[in-house]
């Protein structure tokens, strides 16, 4: 007994947290396999519900090992896995879907709709409890689903334990064990297009990593090229007339909106990746069609052979993978996606209620907030004549015509008004900016080590 009181002390005095000396132990609770759980979720702007659709085995798990009962992000819903018959939470995920951002159109005020949705889960040893709750902008849980399930369930089909989609690897992260998973999927690209979209995929890798955090912490990554074949080269195009026939079934237009590229087939799209090392999915879209979208723990997907590909995969993984919110705004296209009395759980947009933790910590002393956006000294030295010395050039070399500073500046998150974004200007605000700004970064590197520390 002494030994143990012992053992906590010194833990606590070098500064371990509680949450982690009760760590789950990955181990003890899961098999190197994934729990592969397809759902419908089913309704309209006002009403949910949530079904199993089919279990599904996959043969190892490329998921995080660590943190196991912890959310880096709050996201727009969650997957708990708990002991059965107990309340002791042994994972835990966030995510959010397409189905809830149909709820906020008004398609959704009179029509009734199902979405497929697909979830992993590493492999219990024993039978779990597996709870998936939809939440508000409130952060209110609205529809929640509890099911049991068992390992041993003689229908828990079996995939990926052979006939694997053939994929090339492009990377291999420096320890394999404790490293993020990413894989590119083809989408209407005909076989004899592999060697096109093999090329692009290393584009969009090389966009990825010209960005902070992801260029210092780029051993941390393992990423792989899925050479999934389409019958028709292209995407639907259903403005236009234009149905291709493609291994997901991508379309631009999606909600009405003609630059919304997405799938609804997220069954088919895990069935190409079982067998593949794969957490976090980028699909590639054969197209030069301007569009793409990026939905937080489900997929990224971009167009590929417009001139604007890289910023806009770039752009959608920061959705993807760490549900950045977009911090731009426009008079003609306000959704008020955030109420103004509540914080967002994105880390990058604030509505200032809850500003502490948020990016504060990042904000020079003295700077006002809300802020003003800075002054374009460029403007200023328009039609003047240029007196300044060589030396005062040279110390210019390189600097921004813009004093940019870390504040809070007002648009945001589709609204002109209450929704706070960290910078000027960002890679999550304009295909125009080359980075992300800092607290994306800051943002970015805190979960790329949640995942690999």
């Amino acid at each position: 007994m002494k030994k143990n009181i012992l053992s906590l002390f010194m833990m606590l005095a070098s500064g371990l947290s509680a949450n982690a000396a009760a760590d789950v132990d990955f181990e003890q609770n899961f098999c190197d396999s994934t729990l592969r759980i397809d759902y419908t979720f089913l309704g309209n702007a006002t009403t949910q519900s949530i079904a199993v659709d089919k279990l599904n085995m996959m043969p190892r798990w490329y998921g995080k090992h660590a943190h196991l009962d912890e959310l880096p992000v709050e996201g727009n819903g969650q997957i708990t896995v708990r002991k059965h018959g107990t309340s002791e939470v042994i994972y835990r995920n966030s995510f959010s879907t397409l189905f809830q951002e149909w709820q906020s159109y008004d398609e959704a005020k009179n029509n009734v709709k199902s979405f497929e949705n697909v979830f992993l889960v590493p492999m219990p040893r024993d039978t779990v409890d597996i709870t998936v709750d939809l939440r508000n902008n409130r952060h209110e849980v609205v529809e929640s689903l509890t099911h049991t399930v068992a390992p041993k369930d003689v229908l828990i089909r079996h995939i990926g334990f052979g006939n694997t989609t053939p994929y090339v690897t492009l990377q291999q992260a420096k320890d394999t064990t404790k490293c993020i998973h990413i894989a590119y999927v083809a989408e209407g690209y005909q076989p004899g297009e592999m060697a096109t979209f093999v090329e692009d995929a290393k584009i969009a890798t090389e966009a990825l990593f010209e960005h902070e955090p992801f260029s210092s912490m780029r051993d941390r990554f393992n990423i792989v090229a899925v050479e999934s074949p389409s019958v028709d080269s292209g995407t639907s195009e259903p403005s236009k007339g234009v149905w291709r026939n493609t291994v997901l079934g991508s379309h631009f237009d999606t909600f009405y909106s003609n630059r919304y590229l997405t799938t609804l087939n997220l069954k088919s799209l895990h069935d190409v990746l079982a067998g593949v090392p794969y957490e976090h999915i980028i699909v590639l879209v054969n197209t030069s069609e301007y569009g793409g979208g990026g939905i937080l723990n489900s997929y990224n997907l971009s167009m590929t052979h417009h001139p604007q590909y890289r910023q806009v995969v770039v752009h959608e993984f920061g959705h993807s993978f760490a549900g950045l919110a977009d911090e731009y705004a426009y008079e003609a296209e306000q959704i008020p996606m955030y109420p103004h009395d509540v914080e967002p759980w994105e880390k990058n947009i604030t509505t200032l209620v809850d500003f502490h933790n948020k990016w504060e910590k990042l904000i020079e002393p003295g700077t006002q907030v809300p802020t003003p956006m800075p002054e374009d000294k460029s403007e200023k030295r328009k039609g003047k004549s240029e007196k300044s010395s060589k030396v005062k050039r040279e110390k210019r070399k390189g600097k921004s015509e813009k004093s940019e500073v870390v504040g809070a500046y007002e648009g945001a998150g589709y609204s002109l008004k209450g929704v706070y974004r960290p910078y000027p200007d960002c890679r999550m605000r304009s295909n125009q900016h080359k980075d992300f700004c800092p607290a994306c970064q800051k943002a970015l590197r805190d979960l790329i080590n949640f995942y690999t520390e």
